[in-house]
């Protein structure tokens, strides 16, 4: 889990970064703080991994107030300011975001400051799995996925069903997606509404493939393919 806290003199700038982190259950909120002051005390009294810094608070600004920190946490700037963009750069912050910023533009800003696995997004998609896992977006929640407890993934028009040991998620990504970031050695496409994990087949006969107490047609296209399985 990481800690994170934000330091901003607007109420809604933390509504809007809580509603953000509220997406990504690795991270876990400490505190809030809407001065210097109150940050140098939650910086004390919290262990922090990330500080969202406002630039333009009262009394001491978030890069005057950073420079009194002897090791601080990561920080990822948020401010409607860009002319700063060089100095905080020079301080070593990860990232700078100007508000107002998207939720993939967060994301991109996160994944810059922790080691986490791959989040699935529409507009990329990566082929490396960090530890074997990598979440996906189902319920207006991210759910982590381990790719040893799929069993199979059916398409369902612009979704798709991921079938797991013990669930089922429905997600928006599209089969394609999801094929594209599986290993191919240990998945395989084996009808254009069906990508299986190869380990989990129980029974391959006629133009079925078992799993477990799932049946999974093969297609016409695919059977030649399928066939180099039994040999």
């Amino acid at each position: 889990m990481t800690n994170y806290c934000i330091v901003d003199d607007e109420p809604i700038a933390h509504r809007i970064i809580e509603g953000y982190c509220k997406e990504l259950p690795y991270l876990q909120k400490v505190g809030s703080a809407y001065n210097a002051f109150e940050a140098s005390q939650l910086t004390r009294q919290q262990k922090i991994d990330i500080i969202f810094l406002d630039l333009n608070m009262p009394k001491l600004t978030g890069f005057e107030w950073l420079k009194t920190l002897v090791n601080p946490p990561k920080i990822i700037v948020t401010t409607a300011y860009k002319e700063h963009a060089l100095e905080g750069y020079e301080l070593d912050i990860v990232d700078y975001l100007l508000k107002p910023f998207s939720f993939p533009r967060f994301l991109k800003a996160i994944h810059k400051a922790i080691d986490i696995p791959q989040v699935i997004t529409s507009d990329k998609v990566n082929n490396n799995i960090t530890n074997n896992s990598f979440f996906i977006k189902g319920d207006k929640k991210y759910h982590q996925i381990h790719t040893q407890d799929i069993l199979y993934v059916e398409a369902c028009g612009n979704y798709s069903k991921v079938y797991l040991t013990e669930e089922m998620i429905l997600t928006h990504e599209k089969i394609s997606v999801l094929e594209t970031l599986l290993d191919k050695e240990n998945f395989l496409r084996v009808h254009k509404s069906f990508l299986v994990a190869k380990k989990k087949i129980e029974l391959i006969q006629g133009n079925q493939i078992v799993i477990e107490n799932y049946k999974i047609p093969i297609g016409q296209t695919y059977k030649a393919f399928i066939n180099t399985l039994l040999k």
